[in-house]
């Protein structure tokens, strides 16, 4: 078993392989986490881990009105998360290579981080001034048939842009080729679809490839029936996560 111990990053949303992050740092802690992660040389990964968070909150009650009027301030790496704050996050996380990390004049940063490979949670350490975490490299096995269910679920997923551009009036241009690779077609369907973050994380956390995508071709069959009597919902952007608060 290979292990690694990382910055740890708790959000409200999944993080996948390939998938392109961009965060507006304000809190300590993690303005903390930048300020280390600064330290390795450019040339170098600047790597932290992303979980998705399972029970708490992405930005801690710092004071009134931040975010909540009524709140009660938190400090420390683990507030918003409880006593053990290794329950208040899902098991199966991302990697994530930090590309650009731009401090403004106020101390805030700017960072566009990737999503890389998969790890597990082992354990959590909230002794110093940022969260870390020792982590299991996830290896992906492509399972059985991986090759034709990347195929179909292709075809499933154009068929799933098309109704979605129909729904916003626009045309159909991601501005990016397709890949064909099944692992990196798992993992673009699934960010690129519009689902909730327990079905996501749920992609995230399959046992192989395979697996992953039969998930995804019942997914993109169910959501484009209901694109298509629900013509207002929304399209995201291919391969792009929302910006988190953070």
């Amino acid at each position: 078993m290979t292990t690694v111990r990382l910055p740890l990053f708790p959000l409200n949303s999944v993080l996948f392989p390939g998938l392109v992050l961009p965060l507006n740092i304000f809190e300590e802690r993690y303005r903390a986490m930048m300020r280390e992660l600064q330290k390795t040389p450019e040339e170098e990964s600047r790597r932290f881990a992303v979980v998705t968070i399972r029970d708490g909150h992405e930005v801690a009650p710092s004071g009134p009105g931040l975010p909540d009027q009524t709140a009660v301030p938190e400090r420390g790496p683990a507030a918003g998360f409880g006593d053990d704050p290794v329950k208040a996050f899902h098991s199966i996380g991302c990697v994530a290579d930090a590309a650009t990390i731009r401090e403004r004049a106020d101390g805030t940063f700017e960072v566009l981080a990737t999503g890389t490979s998969r790890v597990r949670l082992l354990s959590v350490d909230a002794s110093g001034p940022f969260l870390t975490a020792e982590l299991e490299d996830l290896p992906e096995d492509p399972g059985e048939e991986a090759g034709a269910l990347a195929e179909g679920v292709l075809r499933s997923f154009r068929q799933y842009q098309k109704r979605l551009a129909g729904a916003r009036e626009r045309s159909l241009s991601t501005g990016a080729d397709l890949p064909d690779e099944p692992s990196v077609v798992s993992y673009l369907v699934a960010a690129a679809m519009m689902l909730d973050t327990p079905t996501k994380q749920r992609l995230l956390q399959a046992p192989d490839t395979a697996s992953r995508l039969r998930d995804e071709l019942k997914l993109l069959r169910a959501e484009t029936a209901i694109i298509r009597n629900l013509p207002s919902l929304p399209a995201s952007e291919l391969t792009r996560g929302p910006t988190s608060l953070n």
